[in-house]
This record gives C-alpha cells, sequence and structure tokens, in this order.
C-alpha cells in the first residue's frame, strides 16, 4: 500500500496498523479451510466486532466507535490487501446496511439493530439482486403488501452477501406494483421471521469463504416498524448510497491489486529462469512499470474520492467513476501478475491465483462495468 497519501492522518494509520495485524492473525491463515466450508465463521466478526473493525462511523449513542467515515475505508483498503480478503463481508454490513440504518432509520431501529452491529452479534446483509433483477433495481419483483400492523412479503433475492450468516436484511420490494420505481420500498427483514428460508450456498469461482446465497420469502409477516425511510422512498434510498458503495468497491479492488503487485515484486526476485532471475528480463520491468505508474495514478483519484467522502459530497458519477477504473483496473493487473509466475500462478496454493478469481466478480456486483460507463455517460456534458 502506498505510503505517502496524505488523505489519513496519525490516528487513521495507527488503526490501519491494528487491521492488518488482525487480519494477517485470523483470516490468512485460516481462509484455505474457511473456504472448504463455503463461509468465514461468526466468531471471526465477533473478533472483528471486539477490536472496533466493524461500523466504525456509527456514533456512540448506537454502540460505535464514532469515528469518520474514512476509517470503514481503511478497514476496506486492508481486507482488499489481505489474501482472502475478497471473502470478507464487512463491507455490505459495515459500509451499506449500517448506514441505511443511521441515516434513514428510526430511533427504534436503531437501537434494536446497530448496537449488535457494531459488535459482530448481529450480521446484516443488502437484499436487492433478485433473479431478474440485478444492475436494474427498477425491475425488482419481491412484493409486500401491507395487512394491517404488518407486511406480508413474497419474492425471491439471489447473490446475496453474508446471505448463510445474517441474521438480518435491508430488503428492497415493491409496497406499489403499479408505480414503477416509487413504488420500491425498503423493509428491515428479520431471518428468524417464519415463511423465510435460505438456498444452497452458491458455488462461486472465486470468493469461496463469502456465503452467498438465494432468499426466500413466503407469505412473511413483516412488522410494519421495520420499513426504513417512507413507503416507496427505496429507490431514492438506494440512490443515496450507492455512490459509497460503489467506493468501496473500488477500494478494495485497488487494494486487491496493490497486493497482487507486491506478491510478484517479490516472486520475480526470487524466480530463475534461463540463468537469470525473472526481474532481470526486460518484459519484467516493463509490466510492472506499468502496473506502478496505473496504481499511483489510482490511489491519486480515490484519495480526492476520499476527501469528497469526508467533505459530504461524493457525486453518484465520482462513485461510478471509481468502481468501473479501479475494477477494470484490478483485473488487468492481476492477470498480468499471474502470468509473470507461470505455471505457478494457476496452483491454487499460491495466493496470486486467489487474487485472481476473486478479482472477477467486482466487475459485476454493485453494477456492472457496462452499467457504470451508462451512469458515467449521463454527467459527460455537466
Amino acid at each position: 500500500m502506498l505510503t505517502d497519501r496524505k488523505i489519513y492522518g496519525e490516528y487513521h494509520e495507527m488503526f490501519r496498523e491494528s487491521v492488518r495485524t488482525f487480519l494477517r492473525a485470523e483470516l490468512e491463515p485460516n481462509i484455505a479451510e474457511w473456504e472448504k466450508i463455503g463461509k468465514t465463521p461468526r466468531s471471526f466478526w465477533k473478533q472483528a466486532g471486539e477490536q472496533g473493525f466493524l461500523c466504525p462511523a456509527i456514533p456512540e449513542e448506537y454502540g460505535g466507535p464514532g469515528a469518520d467515515f474514512l476509517f470503514n475505508m481503511i478497514v476496506d483498503e486492508e481486507i482488499g490487501y489481505a489474501i482472502g480478503g475478497g471473502s470478507v463481508g464487512f463491507a455490505a454490513h459495515s459500509d451499506m446496511c449500517a448506514h441505511y440504518l443511521l441515516n434513514r432509520g428510526t430511533e427504534e431501529q436503531k437501537q434494536a439493530y446497530l448496537p449488535a452491529m457494531v459488535k459482530g452479534e448481529k450480521i446484516a446483509a443488502i437484499a436487492m439482486t433478485e433473479p431478474g433483477a440485478g444492475s436494474d433495481l427498477k425491475a425488482i419483483k419481491a412484493t409486500a403488501d401491507r395487512d394491517g400492523d404488518h407486511y406480508v412479503l413474497n419474492g425471491q433475492k439471489t447473490y446475496i452477501t453474508n446471505g448463510q450468516n445474517a441474521d438480518f436484511f435491508v430488503l428492497a420490494c415493491k409496497t406499489d406494483k403499479e408505480a414503477g420505481a416509487k413504488g420500491i420500498s425498503m423493509l428491515l427483514v428479520d431471518a428468524d421471521l417464519e415463511g423465510f428460508s435460505r438456498g444452497s450456498n452458491l458455488d462461486k469461482i472465486g470468493q469461496k469463504a463469502a456465503d452467498t446465497s438465494e432468499l426466500f420469502f413466503d407469505n412473511v409477516r413483516v412488522p410494519a416498524d421495520r420499513l426504513l425511510g417512507g413507503e416507496g422512498q427505496g429507490f431514492a434510498i438506494m440512490m443515496e448510497e450507492l455512490a459509497r458503495e460503489r467506493l468501496s468497491v473500488a477500494v478494495r479492488a485497488l487494494a486487491a491489486a496493490t497486493r497482487a503487485y507486491d506478491l510478484t515484486r517479490e516472486y520475480v526476485t526470487e524466480r530463475q529462469a534461463f540463468g537469470k532471475q525473472v526481474w532481470d528480463f526486460q518484459n519484467t520491468k516493463f509490466v510492472l512499470a506499468d502496473i506502478k505508474t496505473k496504481l499511483h495514478v489510482s490511489w491519486a483519484y480515490i484519495d480526492q474520492c476520499l476527501e469528497k467522502v469526508a467533505e459530504d459530497r461524493l457525486g453518484v458519477d465520482d462513485g461510478a467513476m471509481a468502481k468501473l477504473w479501479c475494477s477494470e483496473l484490478e483485473g488487468e493487473v492481476v492477470d498480468a501478475c499471474l502470468q509473470l509466475f507461470g505455471g505457478y500462478g494457476y496452483m491454487a496454493e499460491y495466493p496470486i491465483s486467489r487474487f485472481y478469481t476473486d478479482a472477477r466478480v467486482r466487475r459485476i456486483y454493485g453494477g456492472t462495468t457496462e452499467i457504470m460507463k451508462s451512469y458515467i455517460s449521463r454527467f459527460v456534458h455537466s
């Protein structure tokens, strides 16, 4: 990771060192085993909560440390940089769900969920994607019909991060089927409600220790006081939070690309080919020089975005440009780095192979590359 960035202060960097130490001790030695079982254990979440690494920007009155959102970004950077970090679902929990609640929740909702989220006692998941609705959120079909003091929820969600571990979901649904985007609302749905069931833990090509699931809702009666914001405000709420969500994806992608670069720098100075170090070949030097340049330029843009986050002026186009550039760059970097490892890079025991397979989905979730370009195009003349 770059060491001369100005966006972070002394306390941020002390926090970074604590996060990195924790991930080296608790994540990296265990990731291979967790990939076999298909999820990160709840004990890992609770350890992170005890250390203050979950929801760091949540105010003290809701059990949080009361730090600024840059502390969330440090956690994201270190998770991205860690071997196996692609499988850790803290961002959905801390960056997304916690801030949906903080910004739009009632006082009762905040008290009911946030303190337990900070401690890792309750794990949150965001439930938007459906079999027929991914990046096109207006196309969701899950419905919630008002019935007295409850909403009756029916529908299906898929590709849900933290889907097996989650204790509750921040869920997008239609409360008015005729109103298009204005008919979308957000509900807080507890996993112990009757009629809710989880599908299998989905088998993915990467991020294999991330529990990613289908969810099913069959006449689930959700208390009406679990409506997040007002009826019909769901799409607006999602749009407000998506810029920050996409920046979170970008930060993790760029940190992962940086770790891939660091691993490759070390490898090419150790590996011999044709009687000399792989580093001694001009092609190796040119490839790594190109990567280094792109990483430095990209971190400079990310830090511009982080300044805007700190000043609460991050735009939709900022988040989209960050995600587009960094997720595409990650794919380019990990591919070039794996090539320099040769056949060893294709072996699962080498961390570079994990970075390679984990990277691919970042050009898809949080809005595909094509959707990012569509968003950005709206701002071309502004």
